[in-house]
């Protein structure tokens, strides 16, 4: 459904007399944009993806009256709650973020450093197969920032702690995480070279 901004503009109205038929009317009409355009996109877990919805409407409903109505649709409000309620969602899984970092970092620099085989044929295939990643990383790395290839190769190959990576950089954690997650991506866009 699409409504002019007057339609909507009485809508948000109604919504701030309390009624009911109107928060109805602001659930059907932006709920699936939210929920798969802004949510969905961002925290890609269904269930905590619906949890940020639900809060997302929560508390729109519950801070309504303090919405100054502009002309510009209420959708960008409700998008900036949203986003915001992402970006706690993360705030609260630091520590298991940290803790999958680390196995993600184990798991990497024994698929390109490490073999644990004692089978010949199973080492000499390993090691074909581990020359290959490791010159295939190598090369991605290469068509990275090189900014975003120093911050993978401390974490991941040498298991710098991110304190100590961010201390190198001359920046906050959080401001290397952040590099981190970028520098992340853009290995994901250039692996496989």
């Amino acid at each position: 459904m699409t409504f002019t901004v007057e339609q909507e503009r009485e809508m948000i109205l109604a919504l701030q007399k309390g009624d009911r038929r109107a928060a109805s009317w602001l659930y059907e009409t932006f709920a699936d944009t939210l929920f798969r355009k802004v949510i969905l996109s961002r925290l890609p877990y269904v269930e905590q993806a619906e949890d940020v919805l639900c809060d997302t409407f929560r508390i729109a409903l519950e801070k309504i009256e303090t919405y100054q109505i502009i002309d510009r649709s209420i959708f960008f409000w409700l998008r900036r709650i949203a986003i915001n309620l992402v970006v706690d969602t993360y705030r609260k899984q630091v520590r298991k973020r940290e803790l999958a970092e680390r196995i993600l970092a184990r798991d990497a620099v024994h698929m390109v450093m490490g073999s644990r085989s004692t089978q010949a044929d199973d080492v000499l295939s390993q090691t074909e197969e581990e020359q290959d990643t490791k010159t295939m990383v190598n090369l991605a790395l290469e068509k990275l920032n090189p900014r975003y290839a120093k911050a993978l190769r401390m974490r991941l190959l040498e298991d710098q702690s991110r304190e100590f990576c961010a201390e190198s950089f001359g920046i906050s954690v959080g401001n290397f995480d952040v590099l981190f997650h970028r520098a992340s991506k853009a290995f994901r866009d250039n692996y496989p070279p």
